[in-house]
């Protein structure tokens, strides 16, 4: 017996001195350990110079004090005109990694801001592994819950109310950020009631991060070096979906075994936007096109040849800059 407990103890011993190895690692900047414990670098992954010449005006916002999450605001410094449609840029990483003051985020806004002529709000939310999906979702709805509030303030901020138009409101959202928008869209409904007298007149999905248990040919087929290649996306999905579920998941999947049919759900007018080499396009491609058969105002721009966020890696290039051209006739159409 007491050889036994010996032989044990000295096994849990020895288990207990081998040090913690890493089994997860997303883009450098996230660490998991086999002990559970989570390192995260607060340098990001994407460190380029940021582009702040002064045109653009910014600042962070609280929006949710219990979960210290906040938000940054932009505008621009001189406005073409009185009041300006409001933009939210929610940025993407998988749910795990990413945020509003990523420089490649900072410039994209001050881009949104410039060229669209808009209010840009762009903000953070929970991420994963330490807190999974729905929490991120459920911050999306938090952050423009936040806007009705300034909408109704007995005392305003005057930096936003000055210049914003709560009347015309585009949600918009990077890879997993278009996932949450996604989520919204539904949540809301058409005509975005439950914010007035704030109106979200659409949304922009910006390569959105979708899944499912069965693989598209462009998931099972996308080359190693792709940006976004499979072994990270599954990733992803394993450090985000809740514990014990799939990504045939409601909020992964849309169109999921379990997922409720959005053939009858109103939706606001969506413009789907993805590269033609994202290995998340046919999913993309699968959404506009399904949810345009059920009647649903659907626009669908794809860019041959373009990886997972061309926009914000190559914001000045070609495609980019035909992006934005699409997003701001976008806005004037459902304005």
């Amino acid at each position: 017996m007491s050889g036994n407990a010996e032989g044990s103890t000295g096994a849990a011993a020895a288990a207990a001195s081998v040090p913690p190895y890493e089994v997860d690692e997303c883009r450098g900047v996230l660490r998991v350990y086999s002990d559970g414990s989570i390192v995260r670098s607060t340098k990001p992954s994407f460190d380029v110079p940021v582009h702040d010449d002064g045109s653009v005006l910014w600042k962070d916002v609280v929006f949710d004090a219990t979960h210290g999450l906040q938000l940054r605001l932009y505008k621009p410094a001189a406005p073409a005109s009185s009041k300006l449609p409001i933009f939210y840029y929610i940025h993407g990483g998988g749910f795990c990694i990413g945020s509003r003051t990523w420089p490649n985020c900072q410039n994209y806004c001050f881009q949104l801001a410039s060229e669209l002529q808009a209010v840009i709000v762009a903000p953070d939310y929970r991420l994963a592994p330490e807190v999974r999906l729905p929490a991120a979702i459920q911050d999306g709805y938090t952050a423009v819950k936040w806007l009705q509030a300034q909408a109704v303030a007995e005392e305003p901020d005057t930096w936003l109310t000055d210049v914003a138009d709560f009347g015309r409101v585009f949600v918009s959202g990077d890879s997993a950020g278009g996932n949450i928008a996604h989520n919204l869209a539904v949540q809301l409904g058409a005509g975005s009631g439950e914010l007035a007298p704030v109106r979200v007149r659409g949304y922009v999905l910006l390569a959105p991060f979708f899944g499912g248990t069965a693989l598209t040919r462009s998931e099972a087929e996308g080359p190693e070096e792709a940006f976004l290649n499979w072994e990270l996306i599954d990733r992803f999905w394993r450090l985000s979906i809740p514990i014990g579920k799939t990504t045939d998941h409601p909020l992964v999947n849309p169109f999921g075994p379990v997922s409720p049919s959005l053939e009858t759900v109103q939706l606001d007018p969506i413009l789907v936007v993805v590269g033609g080499s994202d290995l998340l396009k046919d999913r993309a491609d699968d959404y506009a096109k399904k949810l345009k058969e059920w009647g649903k105002k659907i626009e669908y721009a794809e860019f041959e040849g373009k990886q997972h966020g061309f926009f914000t890696i190559y914001p000045n290039s070609p495609e980019s800059k035909e992006l934005m051209i699409i997003i701001k006739r976008f806005i004037t159409k459902n304005s």
